[in-house]
């Protein structure tokens, strides 16, 4: 595909994940284009956790539910009508995750560039899941970021060690469609606003 279809058909895929593996080279590829994205001072401060047992993924769907639950019960009554019906995850039904995790060390004492941006290598670690994301798109895969989860709780749930962040749980796999629009916007979440209404000139 273009590289401009491949943007504008990324999608945060919850339901339509079929349930197949996901082929060992197609995965190698979607994880070396990840591993390929720029990084402040060379650090490549991102690891890639792949998760494919049952149980972890329960334990970590069961987890997402009550936070679900939790985030539910701040909205308003008409917001969370709308919400029921949002599906959040698809934790269960692709067969591969994907947590990927910021090591603010690597690199360290002397990261060329994050002297005033103590943030830059937390934005690394967003290019290389934007790298995956748009790579498994290429290759016909669905990716589901899930972020109703603690820290905390991926971290010993995943054996993850202490000073190591986890960023993203991404839910991986063939699709059996990519949807035409997000579904937040089906839902009548959110609506996507135009791009000129983004652009400022020179000063905001």
């Amino acid at each position: 595909m273009d590289l401009y279809d491949v943007i504008h058909r990324r999608r945060d895929v919850r339901a339509e994940f079929t349930g197949a593996p996901v082929p060992d080279e197609v995965l190698h590829r979607v994880l070396t284009a990840a591993h390929a994205a720029p990084s402040v001072g060379l650090t490549q401060p991102w690891d890639f956790v792949l998760v494919r047992d049952p149980a972890t993924r329960d334990a970590f769907h069961a987890h997402v539910q009550q936070e679900r639950r939790t985030f539910a019960q701040t909205l308003a009554p008409v917001a969370a009508a709308r919400f029921a019906h949002i599906k959040i995850d698809g934790v269960r039904e692709a067969t591969l995750s994907i947590v990927v995790t910021y090591d603010p060390q690597r690199g360290s004492p002397a990261v060329l560039g994050r002297h005033a941006i103590a943030d830059a290598g937390l934005y690394s670690v967003c290019l290389a899941i934007q790298n995956l994301w748009l790579a498994a798109t290429a290759e016909g895969l669905g990716v589901g970021w899930v972020s109703f989860y603690r820290e905390p709780f991926l971290r010993d749930l995943l054996a993850i060690p202490a000073g190591i962040r986890p960023v993203a749980w991404l839910c991986v796999g063939p699709v059996s469609r990519l949807a035409d629009e997000p579904d937040l916007e089906r839902h009548g979440w959110r609506r996507r606003r135009p791009v000129t209404d983004a652009l400022h000139h020179d000063r905001w």
